[in-house]
C-alpha cells in the first residue's frame, strides 16, 4: 500500500462514480423522445447518439486497463472527470446531431474510465469473500442511480422541464465523486505478477477468458437493449415506460444487495445459467404483453439481468487473477462495444418495424406498439443463446475451485468436488 488508504472514502467515491454513469444513461433514455422531436432525428439517428455512450466505454476500458499500474487508478479518474463534465457541458448546449454524437461519446469515455480504475481498486482493496460482496454493492449503484435518475426524469418531463436542465443533474454526482477522490491514496496490486502486461495477456489467452469475452458481449447487449430503449418502445404498451425502467433498477439494487445467499447457493456459473432463461422469459413477454402485466415482465427481466455485469467480473477477478486490471477491462469493454454495435441496429430494426406496421393499416399509437413489441421480440435472440453458453459453462466450470496465493505468491489454482461461491 502506498500510505494509509481510506477504504471507505475510495469506495464510496466509487458509487458515486457509478452513480453518474447511471445517470446519465436513465435521464438521456427520458429525454430522446425530446431530441428527437428538437433535433428531428430519426429512430436509427437516436441508436448512433446511444452507440457513443456505448462506444465510449471500451475506448477509455481498454487503454486505462493498459495503463492502470503505470498511469495509476487516481489519474484515470481525473480523466474520468474532465470526459464527463465536458461530455455533460457539449450535450447541453449542442446545436445538433454531430455535436450530440461527440458530447454523448466523451460521457461514455468517463464513463469506461470509471469502471476501468474502480473495478480492479476495489478488487485490490478488498480479498475473497468481502471482495465479491463489494463488487456487487459497487454494481449495485449502476440500477440504483438509474431508478434516480429515471425519477427525476420523468418528474421533470411531466413538469415540462426543458431536456437541458435535466442533463445538468448529472453533474452533481460527478463533483461529489471528484471530492471523494481528492488527495486519497489507492491501492497497489495485491497479486504478483498482475501489473505485468506480458503476465496479463496470457492469462487472457486461456480457453476461459476467451470463452467469457464472448459470452460478455450478449450479457451486455442482453442488458442494455431493453433499458436503453425503454421510452421508446414501451411508451404506448398502456404502462409507463420510465417507471418500468425504475421498476427494473429497483429490483436490480434488492438483487446485488442481497446477492450472497443466491449465490451461494447456485454458484457463479448456475447464476449465469439461471438468469440467462430469466431474460429470455422476461424480453418474450415485454413483447406480448400490455398494460399492467409489463410491470410483471419488468421484475422477470430485472431478476434476469440483475447479476450478469458483477458475476462476469468477479469470475474474471477470481478465475483469470492474472489478467488484473487489463482483463477486467476488456471483459468490460467488449460488453460495451458490443451494445455500442447494436444501438443503430436496433433503432433500424423500429424504423422497419414502422414501415412494416404501417403498410399493413397501423397507424397512431397502436403502430407505435406494433414497432416496439416487434423489435423486442427480436432482441430476445441474445439472452437465448446465453442459455447455451452459460450451459457450457455449468458443467465445464463445475468442479473448478478458487484459485489461492501459495508461499511464493504465484497462482495456484485448486480443484475442488464443489464449485467455488463467490458470495
Amino acid at each position: 500500500m502506498n500510505g494509509k488508504i481510506n477504504k471507505s472514502a475510495l469506495f464510496t467515491g466509487s458509487c458515486f462514480a457509478l452513480i453518474t454513469t447511471a445517470f446519465s444513461f436513465s435521464i438521456r433514455a427520458g429525454v430522446l423522445p425530446q431530441f428527437a422531436e428538437q433535433f428531428g432525428l430519426s429512430a436509427e439517428q437516436l441508436g448512433f447518439i446511444n452507440s457513443m455512450w456505448f462506444l465510449g466505454f471500451p475506448i477509455s476500458m481498454v487503454i486505462g486497463g493498459l495503463v492502470y499500474h503505470s498511469f495509476g487508478p487516481k489519474n484515470i479518474m481525473i480523466v474520468a472527470f474532465v470526459a464527463h463534465s465536458l461530455g455533460i457541458i457539449l450535450t447541453i448546449y449542442a446545436g445538433g446531431y454531430v455535436i450530440l454524437l461527440l458530447s454523448t461519446l466523451l460521457i461514455g469515455i468517463g464513463n469506461g474510465c470509471t469502471e476501468a480504475a474502480c473495478n480492479p481498486m476495489i478488487a485490490d482493496t478488498y480479498s475473497g469473500v468481502k471482495m465479491n460482496k463489494m463488487l456487487n454493492r459497487f454494481h449495485m449503484w449502476f440500477p440504483g442511480g438509474i431508478i434516480l435518475g429515471a425519477i427525476l426524469s420523468k418528474f421533470m418531463t411531466d413538469f415540462e422541464f426543458g431536456w437541458q436542465l435535466q442533463i445538468w443533474i448529472i453533474m452533481i454526482p460527478t463533483i461529489i465523486y471528484a471530492a471523494l477522490f481528492y488527495g486519497k491514496s489507492f491501492p497497489k496490486p495485491k497479486i504478483q505478477g498482475a501489473n505485468s502486461l506480458f503476465e496479463n495477456l496470457k492469462a487472457m489467452a486461456s480457453p476461459l477468458y476467451i470463452f467469457l469475452f464472448c459470452c460478455m458481449a450478449l450479457t451486455a447487449i442482453t442488458e442494455f437493449g431493453p433499458n436503453q430503449w425503454v421510452n421508446i418502445v414501451l411508451s404506448y404498451s398502456g404502462a409507463d415506460a420510465m417507471l418500468i425502467l425504475a421498476l427494473i433498477s429497483g429490483v436490480m439494487v434488492v438483487g446485488r444487495f442481497f446477492a450472497g445467499p443466491i449465490v451461494k447457493g447456485l454458484g457463479q456459473t448456475g447464476v449465469l445459467l439461471f438468469s440467462s432463461l430469466l431474460a429470455t422469459i422476461g424480453i418474450y413477454m415485454f413483447s406480448t404483453v400490455t398494460g399492467f402485466m409489463a410491470y410483471g415482465a419488468a421484475i422477470i427481466f430485472a431478476l434476469g439481468i440483475c447479476y450478469f455485469w458483477p458475476i462476469m467480473i468477479g469470475i474474471v477477478a477470481q478465475r483469470v487473477p492474472l489478467s488484473s486490471a487489463f482483463g477486467m477491462s476488456v471483459i468490460g469493454g467488449i460488453g460495451f462495444f458490443s451494445t455500442s454495435i447494436f444501438q443503430p441496429i436496433i433503432g433500424k430494426w423500429i424504423d422497419d418495424s414502422r414501415i412494416k406496421y404501417m403498410a399493413e393499416g397501423f397507424s397512431g399509437d397502436a403502430l407505435e406498439l406494433a414497432a416496439g413489441q416487434d423489435t423486442l421480440g427480436k432482441m430476445v435472440i441474445f439472452p437465448a443463446i446465453l442459455i447455451v453458453l452459460f450451459l457450457i459453462l455449468f458443467f465445464w466450470q463445475k468442479n473448478y475451485g478458487e484459485p489461492q496465493l501459495n508461499k511464493k505468491s504465484k497462482i495456484q489454482i485448486i480443484f475442488t468436488e464443489k464449485e467455488f461461491n463467490p458470495l
